[in-house]
């Protein structure tokens, strides 16, 4: 369900974010408790304010009551995406080379499910890290199908 509801929300977001030069960044239907959270997150690349998110939520707001996707109370939320943004496609994943990320995968790669360290490359589907290990730089690849989860990762020297 969660799934066709964020498709539906994705394809009646693309108008919106087109119209005023937006970029989707993700879309996810969860529950928290006992309420249902439709949350929305949209970027660009100087950044986004309120007044921009507000304007998204009042658009897809009006799509969303005319259209009546969800047939049971939930909360539409949308902002950025906020310091750990997900890197959920190819193309965010290119855009973001040089910067710090943390890596979830689907099975261990050299005994590891979860890797952070910079991103050096995404080439051949086949992202390259630089991690640390025991106080020394390696480069680790990960394939891109055994990526289950993908993110800008915030560091503090």
């Amino acid at each position: 369900m969660a799934a066709n509801i964020t498709e539906v929300t994705e394809n009646y977001l693309q108008p919106i974010v087109e119209e005023l030069q937006l970029e989707l960044v993700d879309v996810e239907f969860v529950k928290e408790g006992k309420n249902w959270f439709l949350r929305v997150y949209v970027d660009k690349t100087e950044g986004i304010d309120i007044e921009e998110c507000a304007v998204v939520s009042e658009k897809l707001s009006a799509i969303l009551d005319e259209n009546d996707p969800v047939d049971f109370p939930y909360f539409l939320e949308v902002s950025s995406p906020g310091a750990e943004r997900p890197l959920k496609t190819k193309q965010a994943i290119t855009k973001n080379i040089g910067k710090n990320v943390y890596v979830k995968l689907y099975e261990p790669i050299d005994s590891e499910k979860e890797y952070e360290g910079t991103l050096k490359a995404f080439e051949d589907d086949v992202l390259t890290l630089e991690v640390m290990v025991k106080a020394r730089k390696k480069e680790v690849a990960l394939p891109y199908e055994k990526i289950a989860k993908a993110r800008l990762a915030v560091t503090f020297n």
